[in-house]
This record gives structure tokens, C-alpha cells and sequence, in this order.
């Protein structure tokens, strides 16, 4: 392809990725870690930025879906977690999240305080919003035009210029680090990343990639991977362009706004010292678009995958479904979701990482599912009880022994049993690998 095309599909993938959560937590990260920042954000880039980008390459070497993936533990396996996966980053979580984010965010200063109490905005807004959605994903061979051409360059234009004008003009300067970034910035920070749920995404939004490259007509593995490297990079580079700079305003934001409790309420009083009372505007705009981009594309992905799955279902009436249901969902309000959403990330997160780094890897142990088995086993034995205990059900027996672990207090506690549970795989390939006769 040529690189305007590789170039516009680079930038669908940005815009896919910069969600709701991409734009609030980098800010309350920088206002947290404070002159801790360099370092903070190094752990947060590779959990936001990083991985994602992996995630998306994995799909591509993979040449197929997640359950492609997925299935070479055990192709039950691949179906049930696959599933799981998409409809907690797609109706359950994430495209729910999309629209009640917008709301608060985007909507609600502008509204008077007796109308904003009141249910109802929120019920006409998530309907409006999930309309749009269902417009704009009806047709997904037009994704790459619909968001790579229009949608992205105004993500662009509003998020620079907050950037800008906060490099330009700092409205304050940097403070200390507070909590947890005083001693783990770099660990507290890979964490953050997760909440951002980019890797999980990435293993949704790569099918869409790769069947926007099939209607340019790029069918070949290598062609295949090689355009989602660039479009990946291109992705990759606008995502830590943004978080840097959010991560800057929220760490020069403290001597005028004070220390906030979310990282929305940090970006709706910096963008009002920084631009007046076109701040809040500039603000909702990024927000309402950037929300509208991804759920787009998270309602796409979601209903090609079911389609596949049941082939005799239209992938419109997916479209409608999973758009139908989320816009129930949202109704329920942004702090419940966040709150149901934390343990099941929790729980799918280290799996997925784990899942996609084994499958760059897999052709070194012959891809041998045990090898895949014992190390899914020893990271979900960590990442269940950490879903249980986010979820505050009273696990303090089994967590009590599980802290004994490497980096179990910073919260990747599964990592070494993950490694520990892949090397035994190994040996066990090994060991009991036929022995060739003359």
C-alpha cells in the first residue's frame, strides 16, 4: 500500500485506541508522581503504549483473531476466553463506559444543575450517542475513511492545543510526588496502564485493522504484518505524544487547581485556566470524540467476531444488539461501571499479556499447548485472587501466601509463576517428545 493509506489506517488505530480512560488517567498520573514524572510515565507508556502495540503485531503474526491465539491452548479455550474478552472490553465495560464518560464529562457542565440531577440526559444522551455509533459501524469497510480521515484530525487538533498552550504557558510548577508514586513510580504507574484496558483492546481492534487492510486489498501474512508495523508505530507515536502531554498538564496543574480526586476533574479546571471559558468546550469536544471513535470501533469488532461465531446471524443485527444493550448498561452510571470493571481487569489483564508474549515465542517450544496450559494456570492462580480481592470479597487466607511472591506488591505478582509455569511446560515438551527410531 502506499503510505497515505498505511498512514490514514495508523491513524484509525490511534483514534480506535484514545478513549475515555486514555485521556483521564494520564492527567491525575501527573498531578500523583509529580516531579517523579520521567520515571512514572516510563511504567505507564509500556503498559499504555507498549504492550498494545505488541498486542496488535501478535494478532498479525498470528494472522487471525484472539481465538487464534487463544486456541492454541485448547480450541474450547480459545472460544470461552475470547468471549470473555470482548464483552467485557465491548457491552459489559467498554462501550458503556464510552458513552456515560462522554456525559459526565462532555455534557454535564453545560447543563443546569436541576436538569443535570435528573435521569433523564443521561437516557436521551446515551441513546443519541449510541446512534451515532450505530451509523457510523454499519458499514465497517468505510472505517478507515470515516475515522482515519475525519474523526482523528480533530482528536488532534483539540488535544494539541491544550498541549501547546500548557508548554507554551505553564499554569503552575511541578510538585512533589504524593502516595504511592513517593516510592513506586515506575511500578504504581505499570498499573495504571491497565486501567486504560489498551492490550485487551488491541487484541479486539486488530481483527478491524486486518480486515481494513483486506478491503485495500493486502491479503499476505508479510504484507499483512508489515503494514500493521507502520500503522502500529504510527498509533504507537500519537498515544505517547498524548499521554506525555496530559501527564505534563496534570503534573503542573497542582499550585492552581490543588490535588483532584479523578483525572477528568484535573483536565476540566486545567483547560479552563488555560483557555478561559473555551476550555470546557475544548474539553467536551475531546471527550465526546474520542469516546465516539472507540466505541465505533468496539462495537465493529465485537459484532464481526460474533458474526463469525454465528454466521447466521447478520452483522447488523450485532450492531444493533450490542449497541441496544450497551446503551442500557451506560444508564446504570460511570461509578458502578468502574467499579464492576476493576476486578474482571484485574482477573483478564495478566492473562492476555501473557497469552499474546507466549505467541511471539511459541515456534521455540514447537507451540505446544502445555507449555501455553501451565503458564495461563500459575498467572490466573494470582490474577483471580487479585480480581477477587479489587472486587473486596474477603480472600486474606490465599492472599496472605501469594504475597510472599516477587513484585506481588506492586501488583505483577503473577509474572514469575507465569515464567516459572512456561519453563516447566518446556521441559515437559521435552521430556515427553517421541523419540525417533532408525
Amino acid at each position: 500500500m502506499s503510505f497515505r493509506k498505511n498512514f490514514i489506517i495508523g491513524l484509525m488505530l490511534f483514534a480506535l485506541f484514545l478513549g475515555a480512560g486514555n485521556i483521564i488517567f494520564p492527567p491525575l498520573l501527573g498531578q500523583m508522581a509529580g516531579d517523579e514524572l520521567f520515571i512514572a510515565m516510563i511504567g505507564f507508556l509500556i503498559t499504555g503504549v507498549g504492550l498494545p502495540l505488541l498486542a496488535v503485531l501478535s494478532i498479525a503474526n498470528a494472522g487471525g483473531g484472539l481465538q487464534t491465539i487463544a486456541g492454541r491452548v485448547h480450541p474450547l479455550f480459545g472460544i470461552i476466553f475470547t468471549m470473555i474478552v470482548y464483552m467485557a472490553i465491548g457491552p459489559f465495560f467498554g462501550i458503556p463506559r464510552t458513552a456515560t464518560v462522554s456525559f459526565e464529562i462532555g455534557v454535564v457542565p453545560f447543563l443546569p444543575e436541576t436538569v443535570a440531577s435528573s435521569h433523564w440526559p443521561l437516557v436521551i444522551f446515551t441513546i443519541l450517542f449510541f446512534f451515532i455509533t450505530v451509523v457510523l459501524a454499519l458499514n465497517p469497510a468505510k472505517l478507515v475513511d470515516r475515522i482515519g480521515k475525519w474523526l482523528t484530525p480533530v482528536l488532534f487538533v483539540v488535544i494539541g492545543a491544550l498541549a501547546v498552550k500548557s508548554i507554551i504557558s505553564p499554569i503552575g510548577d511541578i510538585r512533589q510526588p504524593q502516595g504511592d508514586f513517593v516510592n513506586q513510580p515506575f511500578f504504581r504507574s505499570f498499573v495504571e496502564g491497565y486501567l486504560t484496558m489498551d492490550v485487551i483492546a488491541a487484541l479486539v481492534f486488530g481483527i478491524v485493522v486486518i480486515n481494513a487492510l483486506k478491503a485495500e486489498g493486502v491479503t499476505e501474512r508479510r504484507p499483512v504484518l508489515k503494514a500493521m508495523v507502520i500503522a502500529g508505530s504510527i498509533a504507537a507515536a500519537g498515544l505517547a505524544f498524548v499521554y506525555i502531554s496530559l501527564g505534563y498538564i496534570g503534573a503542573t496543574s497542582v499550585e492552581a487547581i490543588g490535588v483532584q480526586s479523578n483525572g477528568g476533574a484535573v483536565l476540566a479546571l486545567a483547560s479552563n485556566v488555560l483557555y478561559g471559558q473555551y476550555g470546557s468546550i475544548i474539553l467536551a469536544v475531546t471527550i465526546i470524540f474520542a469516546c465516539l471513535t472507540t466505541s465505533i470501533g468496539l462495537v465493529s469488532a465485537c459484532a464481526q467476531y460474533f458474526k463469525e461465531l454465528f454466521p447466521n446471524t447478520s452483522y447488523k443485527l450485532f450492531v444493533l444488539i450490542f449497541a441496544g444493550f450497551s446503551t442500557v448498561i451506560a444508564n446504570v452510571g460511570l461509578t458502578q461501571l468502574i467499579s464492576f470493571s476493576i476486578p474482571v481487569l484485574l482477573m483478564i489483564y495478566p492473562l492476555a499479556i501473557v497469552l499474546m508474549l507466549l505467541s511471539f515465542i511459541d515456534k521455540s517450544f514447537n507451540r505446544q499447548p502445555i507449555v501455553y496450559v501451565l503458564a495461563l494456570l500459575a498467572t490466573a492462580v494470582v490474577s483471580i485472587f487479585d480480581g477477587l480481592r479489587g472486587a473486596e470479597i474477603d480472600v486474606k487466607p490465599v492472599t496472605s501466601i501469594l504475597s510472599h511472591l516477587p513484585l506481588y506488591e506492586q501488583q505483577i505478582g503473577w509474572l514469575v509463576p507465569a515464567i516459572i509455569g512456561a519453563l516447566i511446560g518446556v521441559l515437559i515438551g521435552k521430556l515427553t517428545k517421541p523419540k525417533h527410531t532408525i
